[in-house]
């Protein structure tokens, strides 16, 4: 009955979880550059005398699902999408940060930047002098024309990174980083397309479908637990006799 208790619980614990990552996924459908959170657990054995049989849901960092989102048109000269596998590199205090949400800033000094963090090129964060038009390569290769010319100058070119989804986690902000905390090495076959944002990877059907059958499996432990109480308070009215 304790054990039958115990599963009922931890399993219910990994099912709220569970619940709060979907409605995550959720509420970020329409997030441009948003990548999925996946759940994961660990089977783990509780130690202690008398307690070999029970084990407990530990849970993990989530991981992350990098599969492209769809490719939305914005004609804007800042705006890029990453096509194919790579990530965006940016400058996040001493360390590295990464996305896939290519919505650029030009802020007071010359710097791109998003979401008030510096992207990251070749040789460090991007600055462009002055200048009357940019255009983005598929290569990555920031390019401008400078007041009263007519010929495009090279700056930089923004820094890629390919990571694998086990080696990465998201930061409180929701931005992914390298478990290790290292920056990642460059990846130079990452493409880019130049006037457009890539949506979310979330499927709203299938987080909704996952929704459905974790309350229905949420509910069912919920009524487990109940049954290991009874059949508790069952044995100890048999032991006294009443």
């Amino acid at each position: 009955m304790d054990r039958l208790g115990y599963t009922a619980m931890t399993a219910a614990s990994r099912t709220m979880m569970s619940l709060q990552v979907r409605s995550n996924n959720l509420a970020n459908v329409n997030t441009p550059g948003f990548r999925a959170d996946m759940e994961r657990a660990l089977a783990v054995k509780v130690e202690g005398y008398g307690y070999d049989s029970r084990h407990m849901a530990l849970v993990q960092n989530n991981g992350v699902n990098l599969a492209p989102g769809p490719l939305m048109s914005t004609g804007r000269e800042l705006d890029f999408a990453v096509k194919g596998p790579g990530l965006i590199a940016l400058q996040d205090g001493d360390g590295e940060v990464y996305t896939r949400h290519g919505s650029m800033q030009l802020d007071a000094e010359g710097r791109l930047t998003l979401n008030g963090r510096a992207v990251l090129g070749e040789g460090g964060p991007i600055v462009l002098p002055e200048h009357d038009r940019m255009e983005i390569g598929n290569d990555g290769l920031v390019s401008i024309m400078a007041p009263g010319d007519y010929l495009m100058a090279e700056v930089d070119r923004i820094r890629l990174v390919d990571v694998p989804a086990e080696a990465l986690m998201k930061n409180e902000a929701g931005l992914l980083v390298t478990h290790n905390g290292e920056p990642a090495p460059a990846f130079e076959d990452g493409r880019l397309v130049s006037g457009f944002l890539e949506g979310s990877n979330v499927s709203a059907i299938d987080e909704l479908a996952s929704t459905m059958s974790l309350n229905r499996l949420f509910e069912t432990q919920v009524k487990m637990m109940k049954a290991a109480e009874d059949l508790s308070d069952a044995g100890n009215r048999m032991i006294r006799g009443s």
